[in-house]
């Protein structure tokens, strides 16, 4: 079936000399859909090393958003945006998956200087493709998207770099109810952690949050009133920045870890060294721009294995 479907889908591309896709000409201008040359689809600043896509899915991001709407330093335009896709490669390229095979690509800099999926085909540096897991299917992986890939990688630094094991655990996500914050919350509570919500929104989402496995929802976290202040919780995801990962810091307990990957609370963080130098806290930078290969493939493979595929439709 699999051999069929990429059969058919050279055989389309090779009938078809257009294809469809979001183009944002500028900053000011609107994105509008557009028929492309298909033979002369831009290829990525990266060398000859890009394959050709058929795109299954793609999801709209928190980043999709800046570039559609012109934000400043987000995008190089004129672009296609689509932080991130589902695809078959329909032709054999340098260092790619073999044609007919099922990839996803979540970094880079797809939809932001490099054309990316909110179109019917696109081209992708060999070197940011991915191998989906057999058992993980397109829209699983497509819903999963960025947001499911950076709360894995959260979690498999914590337990790379920072302590965090089968042991149950208390864990603190911020920015739980976001995309990252709620799929991190449904892993950790899946692997038997005790989940600390909190969420600037706590009072309507907190039945939500109870429902991907949280024990208890919080609202925003302010910043700190001491560099120490009383041990909550043993590890946390921050998803946020800004006071909310110095409160982290502040109230994270000795030994433990805070990975941190975001910054809509803010860029800005002011903390002091004694989380480090007397709670031998240690603060994980998680990078879901250009992780290296080894970890991409080890975040599908435990997404695969840790996913409740109901719970997915719940987020």
């Amino acid at each position: 079936m699999l051999l069929r479907r990429a059969a058919s889908a050279i055989k389309a591309a090779k009938q078809r000399r257009h294809y469809r896709a979001l183009v944002k000409r500028s900053a000011a201008d609107p994105p509008n859909l557009e028929d492309l040359e298909l033979e002369t689809a831009p290829a990525p600043p990266k060398g000859d090393a890009t394959a050709l896509l058929r795109v299954r899915y793609s999801s709209l991001n928190y980043k999709d958003g800046l570039v559609l709407t012109g934000s400043r330093g987000v995008a190089k335009y004129p672009v296609v945006p689509g932080i991130n896709l589902v695809g078959t490669v329909i032709q054999d390229a340098p260092f790619a998956p073999p044609k007919g095979s099922r990839v996803a690509c979540v970094n880079g800099q797809l939809g932001q200087t490099n054309d990316g999926g909110y179109a019917e085909f696109c081209r992708v540096p060999s070197q940011d493709l991915t191998l989906l897991p057999d058992s993980l299917d397109d829209f699983a992986a497509a819903a999963v998207g960025t947001a499911g890939f950076t709360a894995m990688q959260c979690i498999l630094h914590l337990e790379r770099y920072g302590g965090l094991d089968d042991t149950p655990s208390t864990v603190l996500v911020t920015g739980a109810a976001g995309g990252v914050g709620s799929l991190a919350v449904q892993l950790l509570a899946a692997r038997g952690h005790t989940v600390i919500a909190s969420s600037s929104r706590a009072a309507e989402e907190e039945a939500y949050l109870m429902r991907l496995g949280a024990s208890r929802v919080v609202g925003r976290l302010e910043a700190p009133s001491k560099p120490l202040d009383r041990v909550r919780f043993d590890y946390a995801v921050d998803c946020v920045g800004g006071d909310p990962l110095a409160h982290c810091l502040s109230r994270c307990g000795a030994r433990g870890a805070v990975a941190a990957c975001g910054n809509a609370a803010s860029g800005d963080l002011r903390t002091t060294v004694f989380p480090f130098i007397l709670r031998g806290v240690r603060l994980l930078g998680v990078d879901s721009v250009n992780p290296p290969a080894e970890e991409r493939n080890a975040v599908w493979e435990r997404l695969d294995r840790d996913l409740d595929r109901d719970l997915l439709e719940a987020t």
